[in-house]
């Protein structure tokens, strides 16, 4: 690992003349924000936080810091669950906040695409592209206040990956700041373009160690003119999984959320306004959406025809579909809501974990019996994308169990877990990313062929060392 020093005021005073003082920030109640994310896992420390306003300003940061050998943290909303956006405790990197950053330089309503600046908010995003009756389809929980910058670096996935794919699959060209001070000028909006390596990808997914993403071209869709949402009660994650099938063959499926009965009470309890939307109990609930390119009534009747058989078969035990648009959006509140409703409930230990989609209830079975012997009583709190294999395995503590001890024990928990997730091929990190917190179960679950080449790959690319260190690569 390169050795740093801490930042001089001197060679501060040189980053904040490129922005300007009213975009760097120095005071320590100024930067603290900057400093922690959401879980309160990670706590970093930095004397300066920059705030460039144009890709002319990051190349000069990104000079200067080169020159220097000074570490650079890039940031967009700090909305990150793995640590990836957090600086270390040395207090030698400089946090590159790209929030200024937030113009659209181009819509086009005709080619589908748009071009955007990293600081962009995903929801302003969505509603620019709604006004021109267009959508785009990446959508997350933190979407009001996440970045596109950073939801390029993470690779995020969300609810819409099913029938749309991730964010790789949405970018077709990315503006990006090397290490040096280079700029690579890659926001060509061409659906093919066979000239050589495609090196957007290597920069998405990379979580800023390769370089500060400052652009992109993004896909845009036509706009849905109906979709159907329905909520649905199952006993096993089997019958669940035998929905999906049903429900891929009945329509334009958009949406398949799967959520576990204790997160349903976990919502009902702690989400204002939040009901349970069938009358019975069940073990398990389906949370599905249909749309349709002509109309609500054709959504509508591609639900009705699939709930129809689902319930004559034993597949679902009972069903409501949404009423109005109100009443869908209220549905998906909830299932968005669910990690936010764990908080009251105690510690919980998270993992972002992929399994083949028929591999899932073996998956959950298997687990639950391994983590309910490591620690009798725990709660599980499984929900997710299971039309794309993505569960979040979250495991609230037992009823009146210390949080603090139960917490303790995360990286345990998450090796067993994990080990699991390998023996059915599965991945470690569905759409969170590595950042700091599976950095070194990185090393257990990837190719060692595929792990030297990504070193390479940073060695080439950031022989110093600057990029973002500490994260991904060990």
């Amino acid at each position: 690992m390169v050795m740093v020093s801490p930042l001089s005021e001197g060679l501060a005073r040189q980053f904040a003349a490129i922005v300007g003082q009213g975009n760097a920030l120095t005071r320590q109640g100024d930067i603290a924000p900057y400093l922690t994310e959401y879980r309160d896992l990670y706590h970093g420390l930095s004397n300066l936080v920059l705030r460039p306003d144009s890709v002319d300003e990051v190349a000069a940061i990104m000079r200067l810091a080169s020159k220097t050998k000074t570490p650079v943290v890039p940031q967009g909303g700090n909305t990150g669950l793995v640590g990836g956006q957090t600086p270390d405790l040395s207090g030698a990197a400089i946090i590159l906040s790209l929030s200024r950053m937030n113009r659209f330089r181009d819509v086009d309503s005709v080619g589908n695409t748009m071009v955007v600046e990293a600081g962009v908010v995903l929801q302003t995003i969505q509603q620019t592209a709604d006004r021109i009756d267009r959508l785009f389809p990446l959508s997350l929980g933190s979407e009001g206040s996440c970045q596109i910058g950073g939801n390029l670096s993470s690779n995020a996935g969300g609810t819409a990956v099913l029938a749309y794919g991730n964010t790789r699959e949405l970018c077709l060209g990315l503006e990006v700041v090397l290490p040096t001070g280079e700029v690579m000028h890659g926001l060509k909006r061409l659906r093919k373009d066979n000239t050589g390596y495609d090196l957007r990808d290597l920069f998405i997914g990379a979580e800023g160690t390769l370089g500060v993403i400052t652009a992109a071209v993004m896909k845009l869709f036509p706009k849905p003119r109906g979709r159907s949402v329905a909520f649905i009660g199952t006993q096993t994650t089997e019958s669940a999984l035998a929905l999906l099938a049903r429900a891929k063959a009945a329509g334009t499926l958009t949406g398949f959320e799967l959520i576990a009965r204790i997160g349903m009470e976990f919502a009902v309890r702690h989400i204002e306004g939040a009901r349970d939307p069938l009358s019975a109990q069940h073990h398990w609930y389906v949370l599905a959406e249909f749309s349709s390119g002509r109309s609500d009534e054709d959504a509508h009747a591609a639900m009705e025809h699939f709930l129809t058989d689902a319930l004559e078969t034993g597949e679902a035990d009972d069903a409501v579909i949404a009423a109005s648009g109100a009443q869908a959006d209220a549905f998906w509140h909830l299932r968005e809501n669910l990690s936010w409703a764990q908080k009251p409930e105690g510690g919980s230990i998270k993992h972002d974990i992929a399994v083949p989609v028929a591999s899932i209830p073996a998956f959950l079975a298997e687990a639950n019996r391994a983590v309910e012997a490591l620690i009798p009583g725990v709660r599980f709190c499984t929900f997710g994308h299971m039309g794309d294999g993505n569960l979040h395995y979250n495991i609230s503590q037992p009823v009146g169990a210390d949080k603090a001890a139960f917490l303790a024990r995360w990286h345990e928990v998450n090796a067993l877990v994990h080990d699991i997730v390998g023996n059915f091929d599965g991945s470690i990190s569905a759409e969170h990313g590595i950042g700091q917190l599976k950095r070194d179960e990185l090393l257990r679950f990837k190719d060692p062929v595929a792990l030297d080449l990504m070193r390479r790959i940073k060695q080439q690319f950031d022989p110093a060392g600057i990029m973002n260190p500490g994260k991904l690569l060990s």
